[in-house]
């Protein structure tokens, strides 16, 4: 196979943001935690709209769902980035 000089760099800067997006032990759980949240709750309103549950109601749980997922997600990155911080 014949690699390119563009190639080869597109290669290595897609390598680099890859390394630079890692996430550390600490930070990937909170935001498996937030994940799990957001599917139990993704859950729970399914099992409602299966129930016959107003909509708005069944509505307002995927909401918070999303709400969830967002904020474990956000304090998962500032855990993240204070620890990259002490790092250096």
């Amino acid at each position: 196979m014949k690699f390119t000089k563009a190639t080869l760099v597109a290669s290595a800067a897609a390598m680099s943001l890859g390394l630079a997006a890692c996430d550390g032990p600490t930070e990937e759980a909170m935001e498996d935690t937030g994940e799990q949240m957001e599917s139990e709750l993704d859950a729970q309103a399914e099992a409602m709209e299966d129930a016959g549950a107003p909509e708005a109601e069944v509505e307002a749980i995927e909401d918070k769902a999303d709400a969830v997922e967002d904020t474990m997600e956000e304090q998962a990155d500032t855990v993240g980035e204070e620890m990259d911080g002490n790092e250096m």
